[in-house]
């Protein structure tokens, strides 16, 4: 028995051991070469990673009247509900303590394409760092360039309220093993210059898909469903299919893409909703070759099923 009890606690303890070495927050950039980075940054440039990330979407601060919203006030502040509980977006104004004033752009880097904050913990994928890891590390020193001329906003979110066991941060090094995957977005020499630039803003920047697919049981894209549309966070509503399915939006032109892009209106007279009112405000104010872009890969996502509905209750 005396043995046993040796070999069960020299087990627990090398489980242990490995569980904590996997699960390790890892920065993208070491301490070492923050400083290479942090100079360079252009805020006209950052300003254009800014509205093709949707950045204001989740951070603008709330509580502003709603006909005169500022996007570019950005005290956090906004609600996102799941089957996991409430997360809260923080507030990424340049504020030294309520803010992201004090970051470097390393930092930003380790949050936007690892998910690690600058202290070293894990952040929740509610923040959409799984698309946001292809970004290039020149956009997202743009991107602090432009967040640095933004005036600082004092107040710190409400803490998340997640249910047990989803709460334990560290248990995410496990997640994102399964769906952290660094590899750049790929231009494909065979496609032209607009299609490939629109390829890195849905699949980097834009996070289209993290909207636009379903996802399985602790909250992973089911590959099956991408971009294929599927239930919304909060299981109340459906986000479309926005492949080339019958289903999705086979007969938008990519003139009617960018056009909604623009303005929210969908070629057959009706305006976007939900979420996608808060994109729209995004892309809008892109350039009008990026609108294009997004449009001209959009129109080239092969058609693709989306998960059966539930049934419509009585």
């Amino acid at each position: 028995m005396r043995r046993l009890l040796i070999v069960v606690v020299v087990l627990l303890i090398a489980g242990g051991g490995a569980f904590w070495w996997l699960t390790a927050p890892v920065p993208v950039i070491s301490a070492d070469l923050a400083n290479s980075i942090e100079s360079g940054g252009d805020a006209e440039r950052g300003k254009i990673v800014f509205n093709a990330g949707g950045c204001a979407a989740c951070h603008v601060s709330q509580g502003q009247p709603e006909d005169a919203v500022d996007r570019l006030k950005l005290g956090g502040g906004l609600e996102l509900k799941s089957p996991f509980g409430s997360f809260f977006a923080p507030n990424i104004s340049p504020d030294p303590d309520d803010g992201i004033g004090k970051w470097k752009v390393a930092d930003l880097v380790n949050a936007m394409q690892a998910g690690v904050s600058p202290t070293g913990y894990h952040y929740f994928p509610a923040f959409p760092y799984t698309t946001y890891t292809h970004a290039k590390v020149e956009d997202i020193r743009d991107l602090m360039a432009f967040l640095r001329t933004l005036a600082p906003m004092k107040g710190k979110a409400p803490a998340h309220t997640i249910a047990f066991p989803f709460n334990m941060r560290r248990a995410l090094g496990i997640w994102k093993l399964l769906y952290l995957d660094h590899t750049p977005v790929a231009a494909d020499p065979a496609r032209n210059d607009k299609w490939n630039r629109g390829k890195y803003l849905v699949e980097a920047l834009g996070h289209c898909a993290e909207c636009h697919s379903a996802r399985n049981a602790i909250g992973g894209i089911q590959e099956q469903y991408r971009f294929a549309g599927g239930p919304d966070l909060e299981g109340k509503d459906w986000v479309p299919n926005i492949t080339q399915h019958k289903d999705g939006i086979a007969d938008f032109s990519e003139k009617d893409i960018s056009y909604m892009l623009k303005t929210g209106d969908t070629p057959d007279g009706d305006s976007v909703g939900g979420s996608m009112v808060a994109v729209v405000r995004n892309t809008a104010e892109l350039p009008d070759s990026d609108r294009d872009a997004i449009a001209a890969y959009i129109k080239s996502l092969p058609p693709r099923e989306g998960p059966p509905k539930p049934p419509k209750k009585e």
